[in-house]
């Protein structure tokens, strides 16, 4: 096992100083994701936000393999910290034709059409490919997706970045959307892509073995990985077979990994 280094990636909603999560403040230039990637697992990242990202929606694998060579992109996001009145865009509030979505999508009143739900710490949602969505300012988020970095936008608030309205709105469910916040684990999503599970902190908790290797993110708090010292915003790999005890100060921590194929 091993604690993994980040690849930080800058967005014009980031923040400038990532503290306490990753050690780097001063920044030239905001930094809204932290990546963590490894072969064949689904990709983990820590989001910083300071401002409201665009809307935007993801394709599944059968559009994005025949349009990009890709796989898709489906998600879920863990609130880690949030500020108050922070919220998520999540689907829609109703149903749009592609022809009033596209309107919308111009005339930057999607945002408003929107379900903006306020979140706080402990949240969790899942965002399966096709569903259109936007993260407010003031939030940090971990995220586990399917290894893509397939993003349509769909509005960008006049940022001058390109939009990706055919391709958007091709993929886009327009109806209003279903989901729920989950509060509680021990499995705080699972799809067939990756399963996202939460550990209680505790002074002793033992994590594996897998068959896959496996991520353990730590949202919070500090302690111990098999011996050895962790801190807030640490990523480890754990390999396939291999367990781990993780002592915490209390704080719950996280495990991403692919789910098992009965």
């Amino acid at each position: 096992m091993r604690r993994f280094q980040p690849s930080l990636s800058e967005r014009p909603w980031g923040l400038r100083d990532l503290r306490p999560f990753i050690d780097r403040h001063g920044l030239a230039t905001p930094v809204g994701e932290a990546w963590y990637q490894y072969p064949g697992l689904p990709l983990v990242k820590w989001i910083f936000t300071a401002d409201v990202l665009s809307v935007q929606v993801h394709p599944g694998d059968a559009y994005a393999m025949a349009h990009h060579n890709s796989p898709g992109k489906t998600e879920a996001w863990y609130v880690v910290a949030a500020e108050p009145g922070a919220s998520l865009g999540l689907g829609l509030r109703k149903e749009l034709t592609r022809e009033e979505a596209r309107a919308a999508a111009l005339d930057g009143s999607i945002e408003n059409l929107l379900k903006w739900i306020p979140v706080q710490a402990g949240d969790t949602v899942f965002i399966p490919a096709g569903t259109i969505h936007a993260i407010g300012p003031g939030l940090v988020l971990a995220e586990i997706q399917q290894d893509s970095d397939l993003t349509y936008r769909l509005y960008d608030y006049g940022r001058g970045r390109e939009l990706h309205l055919d391709h958007g709105l091709a993929v886009a469910d327009l109806r209003p959307w279903n989901g729920e916040i989950r509060r509680e684990g021990p499995v705080l999503a699972e799809c067939g892509y990756f399963r996202l599970e939460q550990h209680p902190g505790d002074s002793n908790v033992k994590v594996g073995p897998y068959d896959q290797p496996a991520w353990v993110m730590f949202p919070a708090g500090s302690g111990s990985i098999h011996g050895l010292p962790w801190r807030q915003g640490d990523v480890w790999l754990i390999e396939a077979g291999e367990s781990a005890h993780v002592s915490t100060s209390g704080a719950a921590f996280l495990t991403g990994l692919i789910p098992v194929k009965h």
